[in-house]
C-alpha cells in the first residue's frame, strides 16, 4: 500500500479513536454532573442566576424569531391551503408546525448559538485564567459549583423558551392570517383548538425541548471544561459547541419524531 494511503488510514484511525475517547469522557462528565447536582440544588440561588443568564437573556432573539417564523408560516400556509379551498385551516397548520417541530427545533438552535456558546466561552475563560484550578486548590468542586448550576439553569430554561417561541409564532400567524389576509378569526382559533392535542402534540413538543436543552447544555459545558487554556482553544471550543449542538439537535429530532409520531 502506498505511503500516502497509509498516512490517510492512520489519520482516520486517530480521529476515530479520539472521537470515541471524547464520547467516553463526555459521558463520564455528564454522570459526574448528575452526581453533584444535589449540592447545587440545595442552593437554588445558583440555579436561578443561571436561569437568568441562559433563559432571560435569550428572550429577545426567541420572541422576535418566533414572531417572524409564525408570520412566514401564516403567509405560506394560506397560499398553499387556498389552492385546496381550506384557507380557514391555516391556524391548524401554524399551530401543529410550531408545537410539534419548528418550536422545539428552532428554539434549540437559537439557544445553542446564543446561550450554549456563551456557556462554553465562560467556562473556557475560567479555565484559561486558572479560576477552575483555584477552586480545586481551595477544595471547592468545580463540577458542583460551576458546571451543575449551569446545567440545571439551561435545562430549565429551554422548555420555557420553546413554549414562548411557539406562542409567539402562533400570534404571528394570527396577525398575518386574520389581521392582514382576512381569515375568519373564529375559524382560526376553533379549528386550531380542535386539532391540537395535549398529549400527542404539546406534550411531545415539551419532551423534545427537554431533550434538546439537556443535549445542548452538556455539549456546551463539556467543550468549555475540556477547552485548552488559550484564546485559540476557547474560540475553537465555542465553534465546536455550536456545530456539535446543531447536529445533535437535528439527529435527536429525527429519532424522537420517529418514536413519537410513527409508532416505532
Amino acid at each position: 500500500m502506498p505511503e500516502r494511503a497509509l498516512k490517510g488510514v492512520r489519520k482516520l484511525g486517530h480521529r476515530v479513536v479520539d472521537g470515541v475517547w471524547r464520547m467516553g469522557v463526555a459521558t463520564r462528565f455528564f454522570l459526574l454532573t448528575m452526581l453533584h447536582s444535589g449540592i447545587c440544588l440545595r442552593r437554588p440561588q445558583l440555579v436561578i442566576k443561571e436561569v437568568y443568564s441562559a433563559g432571560v437573556l435569550s428572550l429577545i432573539i426567541i420572541i422576535v424569531s418566533g414572531l417572524f417564523v409564525g408570520m412566514v408560516l401564516g403567509l405560506q400556509g394560506y397560499d398553499t391551503l387556498q389552492t385546496y379551498g381550506s384557507e380557514e385551516a391555516v391556524g391548524v397548520l401554524v399551530a401543529l408546525s410550531l408545537v410539534r417541530e419548528l418550536g422545539p427545533v428552532v428554539a434549540a438552535l437559537l439557544f445553542a448559538s446564543r446561550a450554549g456558546s456563551a456557556i462554553t466561552a465562560e467556562i473556557g475563560l475560567m479555565k484559561a485564567t486558572e479560576q477552575i484550578a483555584a477552586m480545586e486548590m481551595m477544595a471547592v468542586d468545580p463540577i458542583a459549583r460551576v458546571v451543575a448550576p449551569r446545567f440545571w439553569g439551561a435545562a430549565i430554561s429551554m422548555p420555557l423558551l420553546a413554549a414562548l417561541f411557539s406562542a409567539m409564532g402562533i400570534f404571528g400567524g394570527y396577525l398575518v392570517a386574520v389581521s392582514v389576509i382576512g381569515v375568519d378569526e373564529g375559524a382560526f382559533w376553533s379549528q386550531m383548538q380542535s386539532a391540537v392535542d395535549l398529549k400527542d402534540d404539546i406534550l411531545n413538543g415539551v419532551i423534545k425541548s427537554l431533550v434538546f436543552g439537556a443535549a445542548v447544555t452538556v455539549v456546551a459545558l463539556f467543550e468549555g471544561y475540556d477547552a485548552p487554556p488559550t484564546a485559540e482553544g476557547v474560540s475553537r471550543a465555542t465553534t465546536r459547541t455550536v456545530v456539535t449542538s446543531s447536529l445533535a439537535i437535528l439527529g435527536l429530532d429525527f429519532v424522537l419524531t420517529a418514536f413519537m409520531f410513527r409508532g416505532l
